[in-house]
């Protein structure tokens, strides 16, 4: 006698957590809603998935993208309907722009409701639809497993990117017997077999060539073969913006970051190739130089182009070999590749970009007139000390200048930065990246403007033991739009002047260790307090709002 196994009847929420645990969530952040409340009461039977309860929306999708860029998998932030959708936006955006995978999972309405425009009602295809990679809704229960499993997939596939999904509360609170699936499964794409042999045709006919690498979906072994395939053709390699985690900053091929602050002799370097290796970037406008130093569609410079994503080539840029394949793919393919003997007449070439990003990457004297912090050598006593595996994490504004000059990375994973820009970023982020790995250290970057952003994450740093380490740049002004203030406008000071509160006293309050610092000789001391002290910290540093980067002073 047979038996005919039927599922058993589960509501939406029980349905939708065991897709997550089955795609190997392990944690999810969020402010919790009843719009979603079958999801929260699921969680709680499974303690194999930790939730994070945020103090705002944006802070939950900005800790998904940390954890999204850390882990390789996908970052999941629930939000409720309307208002914390909205919030949680920012998060989306950094993602999309990032190529960062992230699910958000957005409470809503009742279906029977939709368009009567309930309490906190939005469509969300229609809001999210040109800021993720798909924006839906689960509008039966039965698909509940479908759509999660088809989220995954595309949050992970080709150009990895943000996903949104709606969940209706009558899809939520409803029962029904509905089978699981298996987790996604991520095909990646690989170089045609022509592809090598084209490329290292073109670097036989080179004389001076540049690697530019960036995006998401590196691993170790796809570094270990960029280090190999680097190594073997004594090839540059810079960083696009803020990908400077790829390669091992003192590997001798690396030479630079084509970010904010990018050097004179490193804009030089692109402007004077004749050959572009462009693996896994999609050549933004700030990589780019605004599209100048790499001009579209056609660049001047020769330009093979590798990106995973097939609708990424040839639409901004014209390549003379676009391939499209993953970065691990791609590495490991043109790792195989060897010089055969012959004599590479770029030796120099590449020794001249090293020596540069060496002379570019060495602190600054302390000006005559400066006064408090001097940054580049407190940014280059934490790059000195630090563990190899530390992970920086950073917002926007002008501080950002020094930070991404002066640090060296070491290691893949250790780089927390958004590159659209995002105010804010950084202390959620490190947050995320102190749960996901708590026996390293993680460092927070932030001005002033920045840090008010998302403070009352310090919350959730001190709820969740999160024993992050927050350096607060002051200079009393949102200093990015003064430079430009001053540039076009100058001596015209307009909303952006600040009054900030005493962020020891603030910054206490939570239960956080604190301190201020004045000058950059009392830096190390503060640090190693920080380190020590068990749990979250920060540290202000007390700027000189004159010096406005590096090399510039309002002033001038």
């Amino acid at each position: 006698m047979t038996t005919t196994q039927t599922n058993p009847s589960r509501n939406g929420g029980q349905i939708l957590v065991e897709a997550l645990r089955r795609n190997q969530v392990d944690t999810i952040y969020c402010v919790p809603g009843e719009s979603y409340l079958p999801v929260l009461d699921a969680l709680a039977d499974h303690d194999s998935i930790r939730t994070i309860v945020t103090r705002h929306e944006g802070a939950a999708s900005n800790m998904a993208d940390g954890y999204g860029k850390l882990t390789g998998r996908p970052g999941i932030a629930f939000v409720t309907r309307g208002p914390g959708a909205t919030h949680a936006a920012n998060g989306v955006h950094t993602a999309m722009q990032d190529s960062t995978p992230m699910i958000l999972f957005v409470g809503q309405v009742a279906n029977q409701i939709k368009e009567r425009e309930g309490f906190q009602e939005v469509d969300y295809r229609r809001v999210f639809g040109g800021l993720a990679k798909w924006a839906t809704e689960i509008e039966d229960i039965a698909r509940i497993p479908e759509i999660v499993s088809r989220a995954f997939s595309v949050a992970m596939s080709g150009r990895k990117g943000p996903v949104v999904v709606a969940l209706p509360e009558d899809v939520l609170f409803g029962a029904a017997a509905v089978a699981d699936v298996p987790p996604a499964r991520i095909s990646e794409a690989a170089p045609d077999a022509a592809a090598p042999a084209e490329l290292a045709a073109l670097l036989r006919e080179a004389q001076r060539p540049l690697v530019v690498v960036g995006g998401t979906g590196w691993n170790a072994t796809a570094q270990a073969a960029l280090r190999e395939f680097a190594t073997a053709w004594n090839l540059p390699v810079a960083a696009s913006f803020r990908r400077q985690d790829v390669l091992d900053n003192r590997d001798a091929h690396y030479v630079g970051q084509l970010g904010l602050g990018v050097s004179a002799a490193l804009a030089r370097t692109v402007s004077e190739a004749d050959l572009l290796i462009v693996i896994g970037s999609r050549l933004s406008e700030i990589t780019s130089g605004n599209y100048e130093l790499i001009r579209s569609p056609r660049p001047a410079q020769r330009l093979v182009h590798v990106h995973a994503d097939p609708e990424e080539l040839g639409r901004v840029f014209l390549a003379d070999l676009p391939i499209n394949a993953s970065v691990a793919n791609a590495a490991t393919a043109f790792a195989a590749l060897q010089p055969a003997g012959a004599a590479l007449p770029w030796h120099g070439w590449t020794e001249a970009a090293r020596a540069a990003y060496v002379a570019h990457n060495t602190p600054l004297a302390r000006g005559a007139s400066q006064r408090g912090v001097e940054m580049s050598s407190v940014v280059a006593h934490l790059s000195n000390t630090l563990p190899d595996d530390t992970v920086i994490s950073n917002g926007a504004g002008n501080y950002t200048v020094w930070v991404h000059r002066f640090y060296r990375y070491k290691q893949l994973g250790t780089e927390l930065a958004p590159t659209n820009g995002a105010m804010g970023y950084g202390l959620p982020a490190a947050i995320a990246a102190k749960l996901a790995a708590p026996e390293r250290t993680v460092v927070c970057f932030a001005g002033d403007g920045c840090f008010m952003m998302y403070p009352q994450e310090l919350a959730t740093a001190m709820q969740f033991g999160a024993a992050v380490i927050v350096i607060v740049v002051n200079n009393g002004m949102l200093g990015t739009i003064r430079m430009h203030q001053e540039r076009e406008y100058p001596g015209r000071i307009s909303g952006t002047q600040l009054a900030n509160p005493d962020f020891i006293a603030l910054a206490r309050a939570f239960g956080a260790h604190a301190e201020r610092v004045e000058h950059e000789s009392a830096f190390p001391a503060a640090l190693e307090r920080a380190r020590a002290a068990g749990r979250a910290a920060v540290l202000e540093l007390v700027t000189d709002p004159q010096q406005i980067t590096p090399a510039l002073r309002l002033d001038q």
